[in-house]
């Protein structure tokens, strides 16, 4: 006679698969959490440097800094003007540095120097 029903060993070897099935998942969806956490940081602080960075060229004007931890919390902003250096003499060299927790992004633009605004509003 055959029987029918299933063996003890059947139902551990199911459940241990089972098991590692869901921890492989657990796992997996831990380190896409955590990439995309990475990417969110990164797009944040590259979003605020660019910003600033093109303020303080085009307008001559940095971004105040309330203003940006409005608009990007978490994220700190510096800018940094220097006169450049050869071959680049007579530009000025603008670096903007963007950071969080986990990312730091730094870009930079030679420009022309801004000329002394007067009280009076022109240069």
């Amino acid at each position: 006679m055959r029987n029918k029903g299933f063996l003890m060993a059947e139902m551990m070897t199911a459940t241990v698969l089972l098991g590692l099935i869901i921890a492989g998942l657990a796992v997996s969806v831990n380190g896409f959490s955590k990439f995309n956490q990475y990417q969110w940081a990164r797009q944040r602080c590259t979003a605020a440097a660019m910003a600033q960075l093109e303020s303080a060229t085009a307008a001559g004007i940095v971004i105040e800094p309330q203003e940006l931890t409005r608009l990007w919390p978490d994220v700190t902003v510096s800018v940094e003007r220097k006169p450049a250096e050869a071959p680049w003499g007579g530009l000025e060299l603008v670096q903007v540095t963007a950071a969080s927790r986990q990312v730091t992004v730094r870009l930079a633009r030679y420009v022309r120097p801004q000329p002394a605004v007067a009280k009076g509003g022109r240069p």
